[in-house]
């Protein structure tokens, strides 16, 4: 409840307000959030007890300083306490927003280290090394973690927590000044609250959020009803505190300008009563003048009160555990402090007697408010406050902490030419990125290049820089690494690996052009050796997937040239020759010569050294482009290995972003051509989730819109394709990727033939077909506007649509392989008429059953049974539906089962049925070669014995033993037949 719904909860609090349960001070008005906490807890145990879904929910603070959020958050701690809840607790520090995860692991490493071993491994899972290192239990084992893959990590262990600790309830006080990290995981995390046994109560100073906390100020606009604003205390509350410190002699005119003075704070009415206390100003109406100053000084003490106050060595010490923020170390102090045991040990004391620091004898200590730990941090002198930070980097390096935690105090030092701060700086960007953190990364290099670093260095800082954003910051990536680029001291391999990554960057924002760019011209200024051919490579793989390229022939040719020329077996040759092969795959040249290539390119089938999917060389694109030339050459079953191998590669790397993203796009397309519909939609919808969360525009998501909207398609929901198509701007003007992967301008054709718009669609697939044969692609597979644009024009010039559809025969026979061939014959059959499309559909049937594409050839399969009834052969019409009937229904394509049932009513028949397994599943004609199989005949002899095909005995064997899930040793079990003894057949 916010002001402005009319809700204001006033709140009372002491200096000490994070103290224990046992010395909790009473607090003011405020039994709307005790009573709304209280609920909560309440809710949370009963929902948990009873198994409810909605379980979880949000406790929502803001205030201003001294306003008793703190306090409140120690009243839900002992709300949470007495149900039985498990606590986490976690304090945002102001000096302390520079180090990654700093809040999260106050929230969580206390509680995982309770647990036991074995409930440790339960919480981390897989996790375990993206995690770990984010919560401060595990060493990175990683050169650097995508915080994507971290946040879904953390989002793992806090789930399984909360199912080993439930319920579950977590404090997060100070908000306003948690670490980037922690505040990024924490908005996230808030939105799952109800799903999980969790109240998440979070607090922070009205105003002061920042910037970065965008998402949490929607969130909390979003409930406002569980938001609750603190305001100053009413008149007489504070008269109420005022009396409790005096009770004989405070008279009325004093306690309302203690009002006056204090705005109502709390925290300010408390200390500034004992400041009147220890001034021995008595309560009247006479001292009321002397409250101004006095509050001032309880506001916000000078330098000079706080050394009245403390005296020299205690007030070193105090400022000292102000530089350390939160969880103070003792002897870390001390020794910022220089001071000996016993010396800090008194100061300590009197920090206490003075309310000023608390906790465990032997540490760590809290101040016992923020607002006292900003104004001893703000009574230390600029220049002292420097040097004091540069103390407590060295000290905290010595007494055995990260280099991160030093890092912090390093970039409150003054820039003064030291080569070996701007080397701690560069390791702790290092470890920084090796736990998912690459904004403080950046910190740290930015400090380091404003030291500065020698000049044989800055190029590298300046690489560095650029490649510290590479996962997260696309545009801070390509300024960085243009700078680097623009400075001659950058070392001759770094300056390829710049250009690569720069291109890289480019062409993952959509910038293909400038990729091929960039990566040609650093090419032509690099020395002869593997570092330029590295660079002429990769501006031979930009410009193919460009949309528009002058020369696209010409390039292929001197491609083709460079390919002769690197007959080694080096990572660029391999490189060349998986390339090569891609640009056959593209100009539908020979299959068997692209297969060849791009298994040399391989070592025994694995992806050689260089090569590798987490590759720096390469990067993902060029395994993608083998996995892309088996996906478009029927090689399905070694895509889908390669690309397991991809996302298994991604998560234990810790990249759970944009690779991830195209490994479930590509493996969406490798199912969609298998005709596993459903599971390829599944994956491509987990592509388009990561694409959104990217960002919009990005060529991933553009891709996997098209072939989302093709599966959509495929399985008969044409409305839902159109809409996801038009939703996500899949139309005029293309993407600059929009010509490879997959195919735009045939897809959108496509989409609006099945739309009905013949007109449109003819106009789209005329120009692109002009733009392939332009650049000599005339891939089938990839790119079928041959065939689509056949059917289009067919009921205008049944001519020009026959020329087009031996076209596409032609062209699909001349590549080689067999799903291109039978979905050549299948559009053409469609074109024709009687015995004729029974032919050419019999031999489409015939190419497409030896390939790996179930949806194409249950099309076929329902396509010849329509041609055959139509003809009049209705027995054999029969078979051909109802086996294109169960493909489709294995296929999950509703649309073309609706069809086949439809076929089959048209001609009087009633279909089977429908089962997919078991042996209820098989058809008469299956049933006849399952039981000569059984009596040990080979497939010729049942083709002749039964005077049929031996392709259709193949094709029937397949189904049969697809059905019942076994091998032919378990065949004659699973149909309940005897298997004839050996020497003795049945019948």
């Amino acid at each position: 409840m916010t002001e402005q719904a009319g809700e204001r909860v006033g709140q009372g609090g002491q200096p000490n307000e994070t103290g224990t349960d046992s010395t909790r001070p009473p607090l003011h008005e405020r039994d709307t959030a005790i009573q709304v906490a209280g609920q909560a807890v309440d809710t949370l145990c009963r929902e948990f007890a009873a198994g409810g879904v909605e379980l979880g929910s949000l406790l929502l603070y803001s205030g201003k300083p001294g306003y008793g959020k703190t306090s409140m958050l120690q009243e839900v701690r002992r709300l949470a306490r007495n149900a039985g809840c498990t606590v986490l607790s976690a304090r945002g520090g102001e000096q302390r927003r520079a180090e990654p995860f700093h809040v999260l692991r106050q929230l969580l490493q206390p509680e995982l280290l309770r647990l036991t071993e074995q409930e440790r491994c339960e919480a981390f899972g897989p996790w375990t090394e993206i995690a770990g290192p984010a919560v401060g239990l595990v060493r990175p084992s990683a050169d650097e973690l995508d915080p994507q893959s971290v946040k879904a990590g953390l989002d793992y262990v806090v789930t399984q927590l909360a199912r080993l600790k439930a319920p579950l309830v977590m404090l997060v006080d100070d908000f306003q000044w948690a670490d980037l990290e922690s505040l990024g995981w924490l908005e996230a995390f808030s939105v799952r609250c109800p799903e999980l046994p969790v109240l998440l109560a979070i607090a922070w100073r009205s105003d002061e959020l920042p910037e970065e906390a965008q998402t949490f100020r929607k969130l909390v606009a979003a409930n406002s009803h569980r938001h609750l604003e603190f305001q100053g205390l009413q008149p007489k509350s504070i008269e109420k505190l005022v009396r409790a410190a005096f009770p004989d002699t405070a008279d009325d005119a004093f306690c309302r300008q203690v009002w006056a003075v204090t705005a109502g704070s709390p925290y300010l009415t408390n200390a500034l009563l004992v400041k009147v206390r220890e001034s021995r100003i008595e309560p009247i109406d006479e001292n009321v003048p002397l409250l101004h100053n006095l509050a001032a000084e309880a506001q916000g003490m000078t330098r000079e009160l706080w050394l009245a106050k403390l005296g020299v060595n205690t007030l070193t010490f105090a400022q000292a555990a102000a530089l350390l923020g939160t969880q103070i170390d003792i002897r870390l102090a001390a020794r910022i402090a220089g001071q000996p045991p016993s010396t800090a040990a008194d100061a300590i004391a009197e920090l206490r007697r003075q309310g000023v620091l608390d906790g465990p004898a032997d540490g760590p200590l809290e101040f016992v408010h923020p607002l006292i730990a900003t104004s001893v941090y703000q009574s230390i002198r600029p220049g002292v406050r420097t040097a004091m930070h540069g103390k407590a980097a060295v000290e905290v390096e010595n007494a055995g902490r990260p280099l991160v935690e030093a890092s912090r105090h390093l970039l409150e030092t003054h820039p003064e030419g030291d080569p070996e701060v701007v080397g701690k700086l560069r390791r702790a960007a290092q470890e920084h990125l090796a736990v998912g953190a690459p904004t403080a990364a950046q910190r740290c290099l930015e400090r380091a290049l404003a030291e500065p670093p020698e000049d044989e260095d800055r190029a590298e800082v300046i690489y560095e820089l650029g490649c510290s954003a590479l996962l997260t910051d696309p545009a801070t990536t390509v300024h960085q690494l243009r700078l680097a680029l623009d400075t001659e001291e950058l070392r001759e391999d770094l300056r390829v690996d710049a250009t690569f990554r720069l291109s890289e960057v480019l062409a993952h924002s959509g910038q293909l052009l400038e990729a091929a760019e960039v990566t040609l011209n650093e090419a032509e200024r690099t020395a002869p050796g593997p570092g330029r051919m590295r660079l002429q490579v990769a501006h031979f793989m930009w410009a193919a997937f460009q949309r528009e390229e002058a020369d696209g022939p010409g390039r292929s040719a001197r491609l083709a040239r460079l390919n002769a020329e690197l007959t080694g077996d080096d990572v660029n040759a391999r490189a060349t020759r998986a390339l090569r092969a891609w640009d056959l795959t593209l100009r539908g040249e020979s299959a068997a010569e692209a297969l060849a290539l791009v298994d040399s390119a391989l070592i025994d089938g694995q992806l050689p050294p260089g090569l590798e999917w987490t590759g720096t060389t390469w990067g993902l694109e060029m395994p993608g482009i083998v996995a892309l030339t088996y996906i478009y050459t029927d090689q399905l079953d070694r895509a889908e290995k390669l690309l397991e191998e991809a996302i298994r590669a991604f998560e234990v790397a810790g990249w759970g972003g944009g690779h991830v993203g195209f490994a479930y796009f590509l493996m969406g397309l490798v199912r969609f051509r298998r005709g596993a519909l459903a599971e390829a939609e599944e994956f491509l919808r987990g592509a388009l989730r990561i694409a959104r969360r990217l960002g919009d525009g990005l060529p991933l998501q553009w891709n996997t819109v098209g072939v989302l909207a093709d599966t959509l398609l495929a399985r008969g929901r044409v409305e839902e394709a159109w809409k996801l198509a038009a939703d996500h701007g899949f139309a005029p003007p293309y993407h600059p990727t929009a010509m490879v992967l997959p195919n735009a301008p045939t897809l959108y054709g496509k989409l609006l033939l099945a739309q009905g718009d013949r007109e449109a669609a003819v106009g789209v697939l005329r120009t692109v077909g002009g733009q392939l044969a332009d650049r000599g692609w005339h891939n089938t597979i990839w790119a079928p506007w041959v065939g689509h644009l056949a059917q289009a024009v067919q009921p205008d010039d049944p001519e020009e649509a026959g020329k087009l559809a031996e076209e596409g025969v032609r062209r699909a026979r001349a590549f080689g392989v067999g799903s291109a061939v039978g979905s050549a014959l299948r559009i053409a059959a469609g074109l024709a008429e009687g015995q004729r499309a029974v032919e050419l559909l019999t031999e489409s049937v015939v190419e497409l059953g030896r390939s790996p594409v179930g949806y194409e050839h249950a099309r076929a399969l329902v396509d010849l049974g329509a041609a055959l009834r139509r003809v009049g052969r209705l027995a054999e019409a029969t078979e051909q539906l109802h086996q294109g009937m169960e493909l489709a229904v294995e296929c999950n394509a509703d649309g073309l089962v609706e069809r086949a049932r439809e076929e089959l009513g048209a001609s009087g028949l009633r279909p089977n049925r429908l089962r997919s397994t078991g042996r209820e599943a098989l058809s008469q004609p299956e049933w006849e070669v399952a039981k000569l199989a059984v009596e040990g005949l080979s497939a010729v002899e049942i083709a002749e014995r039964l005077d049929i095909l031996l392709s259709l005995v193949n094709r029937r064997l397949s189904a049969v033993h697809r059905k019942t899930g076994t091998t032919q040793g378990g065949l004659a079990a699973a149909l309940g037949l005897k298997k004839p003894r050996p020497g003795q057949t049945e019948g």
